[in-house]
C-alpha cells in the first residue's frame, strides 16, 4: 500500500490548465482591447467584443476545471460539463491504455465513465502516474470496502 498517495488527492491535468487559463486572460484582453480601441465601433458592438472575449474564457476554463478528486469515502470526477461522485466499490477498473485521450473507470453498473482530471496530452508520465496511483487506492480501498460489507 505504499504507492497509493495519502487521502485527500486531487489529479488534474496542471500544465492543460496553466496553459488554458493562460490563454483564456490573452485571448479575453486582446478581444476586449480591440473592441474598445477601435473608434468607428458604437456602445453595443463594443460590448459584443467584451462579451465574446468572455465566452472565450468561461470555455477554456470549463475546459480547465477537469480533475479527479479521491478521499476515504469514494472518488468525485469533474469533467468539461459534469460532475459525479462514485463509492470506491463502484470502480471496477481504473484504465490509461496507450493512445487513449484520459483516464477511464470501469464501473461496477458496466458503464465506463472517462475521467478527464488524468490526460496524458502535455505531461505523459505524470498521467501515467497519477494513473497507477488511482489504480492503486481504487484497488486498496475496494478491497477494504468489500472485507468491510462481509464483515
Amino acid at each position: 500500500m505504499s504507492d497509493t498517495p495519502a487521502l485527500p488527492v486531487t489529479f488534474r491535468p496542471g500544465h492543460t490548465r496553466a496553459i488554458l487559463l493562460t490563454a483564456g486572460v490573452v485571448i479575453f484582453l486582446t478581444i476586449s482591447a480591440i473592441g474598445l480601441l477601435l473608434e468607428q465601433l458604437g456602445p453595443g458592438e463594443r460590448l459584443t467584443f467584451v462579451i465574446t472575449g468572455a465566452l472565450i474564457f468561461w470555455v477554456l476554463a470549463l475546459l480547465a476545471r477537469v480533475r479527479v478528486v479521491a478521499d476515504e469515502s469514494g472518488v468525485t470526477v469533474v469533467n468539461i460539463a459534469s460532475k459525479r461522485r462514485l463509492e470506491w466499490a463502484e470502480i471496477v477498473q481504473v484504465n490509461l491504455r496507450p493512445g487513449d485521450p484520459w483516464v477511464f473507470l470501469n464501473l461496477s453498473d458496466g458503464t465506463s465513465l472517462p475521467a478527464l482530471g488524468i490526460q496524458p496530452g502535455i505531461a505523459k508520465q505524470r498521467a501515467i502516474a497519477d494513473a497507477r496511483a488511482l489504480r492503486a487506492l481504487a484497488e486498496a480501498r475496494s478491497t477494504v470496502v468489500r472485507a468491510d460489507e462481509r464483515g
